[in-house]
């Protein structure tokens, strides 16, 4: 079946040019606001974390600035965290994650890590409830020497003073049903492509990285997360999302090869979360819940273990 019978912007077997971009570009629509939904949180972190803006995004009229949170005791003594959210905008928990952890738990590890969260890396998309941000880019795929995407290019900036000090990089994100439905089918017509069907897998799971595996590590996490929501099986071949299972709930890419977020640090241990926030058996809580698990289990098998 070709990209057509799935995707109304485009001819089937041919990539997009300007005409198609601009004609996606023309049927998003602003859903829900940064500004309330992100900024406002940020701001009342502001009496106990130092807040950042690491760049600015301009997409015509509409200017976000990117922001991130640093914990007050810095010390160059101490390892580096990273936590990041909304790389992928509309997955939701991944931004509210992120932000919860900072709110209720950061302050935990004071004195044992330097922590630095970037919650939501593409306001735009975020905005939009979209995987890609306004010239039909994939941030994740853009974690790359002169990226195409700025989202993905002032997170690179940010991070790379401290290239080497990382110890954890969680990077949170969804696998949600829209992804078969919508963003799947898009990347096909984009890119000139057969769209072929994949399966949404029901539940939590996470990406490891193929070059630098820690299986220890990813299951530490996969241990904490099921106490808050269910795992993803392996599907009939034995996979997730056509990556073989290598651990329950456990797949791995090679990050830095892919361009991808969890790529970007160096540390010694890196995950991407993938929530499942349209099964009938989580909620919107219970998912944002997930992501906090997944990090504070990260950071303290990480401080355990060296």
């Amino acid at each position: 079946m070709n990209a057509q019978v799935f995707y109304p912007i485009g001819t089937p077997g041919k990539p997009w040019g300007e005409a198609e971009r601009a004609e996606w570009l023309s049927r998003q629509v602003r859903r829900r606001s940064y500004e309330g939904d992100v900024v406002s949180v940020v701001d009342r972190l502001r009496d106990r974390f130092d807040v950042e803006q690491y760049g600015r995004l301009e997409y015509g009229s509409d200017l976000y600035p990117l922001l991130a949170i640093r914990n007050r005791d810095w010390s160059d003594e101490l390892p580096c965290v990273l936590v990041t959210g909304g790389v992928h905008g509309y997955e939701t928990s991944g931004v509210h994650g992120a932000l919860q952890f900072a709110g209720k738990h950061a302050q935990d590890y004071a004195g044992r890590v330097n922590l630095l969260v970037a919650p939501c890396v593409s306001p735009w998309a975020y905005e939009r409830i979209h995987r890609w941000n306004a010239d039909a880019i994939d941030p994740n795929r853009s974690f790359r020497d002169n990226s195409p995407a700025e989202e993905s290019a002032a997170l690179l900036r940010l991070v790379e003073p401290l290239r080497g000090r990382f110890l954890v990089h969680v990077d949170l994100h969804e696998t949600t049903d829209t992804d078969e439905s919508e963003f799947r089918p898009a990347l096909a017509a984009r890119d000139g492509k057969a769209y072929e069907p994949g399966e949404i897998p029901d539940g939590f799971y996470l990406v490891d990285d193929t070059e630098n595996p820690q299986p220890e590590f990813q299951q530490a996490i996969i241990a904490a997360v099921e106490q808050v929501t269910h795992i993803a099986p392996a599907d009939t071949n034995g996979e997730i999302i056509g990556s073989t299972v290598v651990a329950p709930g456990v797949i791995r890419y090679p990050l830095k090869q892919l361009g991808l977020c969890a790529g970007i640090t160096g540390a010694r241990y890196t995950t991407t979360t993938e929530v499942y926030p349209d099964s009938p058996r989580a909620t919107p809580e219970q998912c944002n819940d997930a992501q906090v698990a997944a990090v504070r289990a990260a950071i303290d098998f990480a401080l355990a273990n060296g």
